[in-house]
């Protein structure tokens, strides 16, 4: 297993974050007790959860995931093994404190109280806000449409503070963004700055061979700032995998479960691209889901790349990726790709 720093601190983290949204919906506790032994066993120390999941999300399935990560940490006593993440929901379902803004104090203190209930542990290492609370582009969407009289959202400074009083309290060790913009990532290292607040330490955003507009604006500010990235999606809800190239459709899948809400990949290039990555992969004698997550990996400005199984041996060929080398002839030959087919699935 590779290593990297999260941000400026000390906490040594996987290139490989074990996701767990499935647990809970696609995956049983007993088939996530079996993932988390085996990823752990494999040096995968960094694990990523959310109050949301199960994903999709549903009120009856809402927490189970961290559940069930609790229940093993009881079972194991090896919470000391695993740097935890973990993620409060921004505003959005009415099951989720009323779907009312979740980073004030108040709402934040009960997210927070009850993730630690649920995961049976007194702390958590990296604390996430799970999406912005302003209006702003996110999940693919594109078109921003700014409204200058918008002000229903809790202030960076305000935020900041509830998360330094939880530092205090001894609650969360570290903080991070996801799902966000550069000018959100860039006003909260400002402010950081300025206050002596809390800084972020990580954003997790999508990023994969079909969506590399990560690159664009927040790259720089990873890099120079120290906040890297947390790719989530890295095969990109399995089409990097080649499981549904030529109309395939395999049983049990997330498209052919949850067909409807998984729709962020299903553009008019996305065949054509993920057809050509495959060609690479095959000319060059690699498996292409281990490409696609390596290119991810030795990005500069990516600390851990976020996968997602609900089958053994799809977790083990994932957690192998960390042990293959992409040439730079290969490399060029991605590039290629994205220069026909750039960003299909932003």
């Amino acid at each position: 297993m590779n290593y990297k720093k999260l941000g400026n601190t000390n906490l040594e983290v996987s290139t490989i974050c074990l996701g767990t949204m499935t647990w809970g919906e696609q995956n049983s506790e007993e088939e996530g007790f079996e993932q988390m032994d085996y990823a752990l066993e494999k040096g995968v120390n960094f694990w990523d959860t959310a109050e949301l999941y199960s994903i999709p999300p549903k009120e009856k399935t809402f927490g189970l995931t961290e559940k069930i990560i609790g229940n093993w940490f009881q079972k194991t006593k090896k919470r000391d093994k695993v740097i935890l993440a973990t993620k409060v929901a921004g505003p959005s379902r009415n099951y989720i404190r009323g779907g009312e803004n979740s980073y004030g104090i108040k709402n934040m203190t009960i997210a927070l109280n009850e993730s630690l209930k649920r995961l049976k542990t007194d702390y958590i290492d990296l604390y996430q806000l799970h999406w912005p609370e302003r209006k702003t582009n996110m999940f693919g969407r594109l078109g921003y449409e700014h409204k200058e009289d918008d002000k229903n959202w809790n202030k960076f400074e305000d935020v900041l503070e509830n998360l330094q009083k939880f530092k205090k309290e001894g609650k969360i060790r570290e903080v991070g963004l996801s799902n966000e913009t550069p000018w959100g990532v860039t006003r909260c290292l400002q402010i950081s700055k300025q206050n002596n607040l809390p800084k972020m330490m990580s954003i997790q955003n999508p990023y994969n061979l079909l969506n590399r507009t990560y690159e664009i604006g927040l790259a720089e500010i990873s890099i120079r700032e120290k906040v890297g990235l947390l790719a989530y999606s890295p095969l990109a809800t399995g089409y990097l995998t080649g499981k549904y190239r030529n109309n395939q459709m395999p049983e049990n899948s997330r498209l052919e479960r949850d067909g409807d809400f998984w729709t962020r990949y299903d553009k008019p290039n996305t065949t054509k691209a993920v057809d050509a990555y495959f060609e690479i992969a095959k000319k060059n004698n690699i498996d292409l889901t281990q490409m696609s997550l390596k290119f991810c990996e030795i990005q500069p400005f990516v600390t851990s790349v976020i996968i997602g199984a609900t089958k053994m041996d799809q977790l083990k060929t994932n957690i192998e990726s960390v042990n293959i080398n992409l040439s730079e002839e290969v490399i060029n030959e991605i590039n290629e790709v994205q220069n026909i087919y750039q960003n299909p699935c932003p």
